[in-house]
């Protein structure tokens, strides 16, 4: 003879479903009716996400590591490893040329799945790859000794290629960065503060100092009053040339801030991971390499960037 269980009536205790067994069958469900793809790696998604890319290639995507130069994040060639007497480390570019900008920092390098993930942002508006980099905007501003109260300026896009986009997304990425930095109580965002005053033609195949020339009197300070003497961080989603932040950064300090520094999410680096043991001698034409963004293909990129 069948015999009842305890009822709810009674005080039975009735088992509660697991939580994670509840996640994982919906998940199951999820991906039966809404069939999608990661798209970085091309994997079939199994979890419910805003973001089509799988939790594999999101972990795939690491930090730069290395030795690399204390003003403008580029890796160093062992020659150039050694600290200088105030303690920073230069490659050779910046032993050239001094930046109006004080630092610059970065997340990742400029390829593999952090190159994708940013142009799902940038050309395919999938928007919440904005927290993604964010997150790791954040982890790069970590690097910089910031002041109790610094100004965060994204750089801005021309009106035309804003409306054609539909937002900027150095503005969504320092915007998701604040949100979780633990320095964001002293970061103040100022979306509006940095005008780009027009359109510029394409960077590809220019030398350094056209590519200069084409920017120059590209952008402006809307109020200027409220940066003199200010310390501002000028944040971007990529760093290529560094023609764009160095162009940013003279025209802040001109209008008065203190000092500026520079954090992006991603960051186009020359030389590869596994120059260690190199010299300066072993790589023919670096000089030159470093003026002429035409000869690295990545660099390309300078023209679809804003």
């Amino acid at each position: 003879m069948a015999v009842a269980g305890p009822s709810i009536a009674s005080g039975g205790v009735v088992p509660v479903p697991d939580p994670s067994w509840l996640r994982r069958s919906a998940e199951s469900l999820f991906s039966v009716l809404f069939p999608s793809d990661c798209r970085l790696c091309g994997l079939h998604l199994l979890n419910i996400s805003r973001l089509p890319v799988c939790p594999e290639c999101l972990a795939s995507i690491e930090p730069i590591r290395g030795k690399v130069c204390s003003i403008c994040g580029e890796r160093v060639l062992s020659s150039y490893a050694v600290c200088d007497d105030d303690g920073l480390r230069r490659c050779p570019a910046c032993r050239r040329v001094d930046h109006p900008f004080e630092r610059a920092v970065a997340f990742g390098s400029y390829d593999g799945g952090l190159r994708e993930l940013v142009h799902l942002l940038k050309f395919h508006g999938v928007k919440p790859a904005a927290n993604v980099l964010g997150q790791m905007l954040a982890e790069a501003i970590a690097k910089l000794d910031l002041a109790d109260k610094v100004l965060v300026i994204p750089v801005p896009l021309y009106r035309a290629k804003r409306r054609q986009r539909g937002f900027n997304q150095a503005e969504m990425i320092a915007r998701a960065a604040i949100k979780v930095s633990p320095a964001r109580e002293r970061l103040q965002l100022a979306p509006d503060m940095l005008l780009r005053t027009r359109d510029t033609h394409s960077q590809i195949g220019l030398t350094s100092h056209q590519r200069r020339e084409n920017l120059r009197g590209a952008f402006s300070v809307v109020r200027a009053m409220e940066v003199t003497g200010r310390e501002v961080l000028l944040v971007d989603d990529v760093y290529t040339t560094g023609t764009t932040a160095s162009e940013c950064a003279r025209v802040l300090r001109r209008a008065g801030a203190a000092k500026v520094l520079v954090a992006t999410a991603a960051r186009t680096l020359k030389l590869a991971s596994n120059t260690e043991g190199f010299k300066v001698s072993d790589s023919q034409g670096f000089k030159e390499e470093t003026e002429s963004a035409e000869l690295l293909e990545p660099e390309h990129l300078e023209t679809l960037k804003h």
